[in-house]
């Protein structure tokens, strides 16, 4: 959504069915780009790539080896894009992140920053991802940790997430971690068991968020379900609802 924004910084991915033993699984990926877009469209062509080479995501499906398999892959890939970042002079752009994987038996919901996803089910909420600002507590301590501040609301006065891929001017304490840096690529995953009672998952970056609630924005998508088929139309009332609000 780009709303009233002169440029459009967010990117994703919609993949319906992964390849090879994985064409019973589905990927859906959002990226709300900030100070550039670079991150974003490479994250959106590239995570799932990462993802999968770590070898943690397989047809037999241990949901613990897929939740590793996960973070490990954001963790590679941010590493990778720091060094293309020196490599080629890379804008200083950075991107949240928020994603499902989808097999025959689990949705796996993937958290990097305040984008969110909710799950709808039989009418309810049942669950939604937690938003990584700066001044959650524990996003906080990591950050006082690194020699930051939460100022404004933001890390150092300046970034209003506490997650994200890229961002590097952020992740410049050699030794610490990736995931004890100022801001950390680490996603939150959680895996969620699928019901016949699932009815939607919605993904959105935080423009959506900040204008309707979870429970608002469901029901909203499920009465128009109700009376259109056209998930793009749809999509479009959300945004018109957003922006009207």
């Amino acid at each position: 959504m780009q709303g009233w924004r002169a440029q459009m910084e967010d990117a994703h991915t919609c993949m319906p069915q992964l390849r090879g033993e994985l064409t019973e699984w589905g990927y859906f990926a959002v990226f709300d780009g900030h100070a550039g877009t670079t991150v974003a469209q490479y994250s959106s062509r590239n995570l799932l790539e990462h993802i999968l080479a770590t070898g943690g995501v397989k047809a037999s499906e241990d949901p613990e080896q897929v939740k590793e398999g996960i973070r490990e892959g954001f963790l590679d890939i941010d590493r990778h894009m720091h060094k293309l970042a020196r490599q080629d002079n890379w804008d200083r752009s950075g991107s949240t992140a928020a994603a499902v994987l989808i097999s025959p038996s689990y949705i796996y919901f993937i958290n990097c920053g305040d984008s969110r996803t909710l799950l709808c089910r039989n009418g309810q909420v049942v669950f939604y991802t937690e938003d990584h600002k700066p001044f959650n507590p524990r996003e906080k301590e990591r950050i006082q940790n690194a020699g930051g501040s939460v100022t404004l609301q933001r890390v150092n006065g300046s970034l209003a997430v506490s997650r994200a891929l890229g961002d590097f001017d952020f992740k410049e304490v050699d030794w610490r971690p990736q995931t004890e840096q100022l801001v950390s690529p680490e996603p939150e995953v959680y895996e969620l068991e699928r019901a016949p009672e699932d009815e939607f998952l919605i993904l959105a970056c935080d423009g959506v968020w900040d204008a309707i609630g979870n429970e608002e924005l469901c029901a909203f998508v499920r009465s128009r379900l109700q009376v259109c088929d056209d998930l793009r139309e749809i999509c479009t009332q959300v945004i018109d609802l957003c922006l009207y609000k």
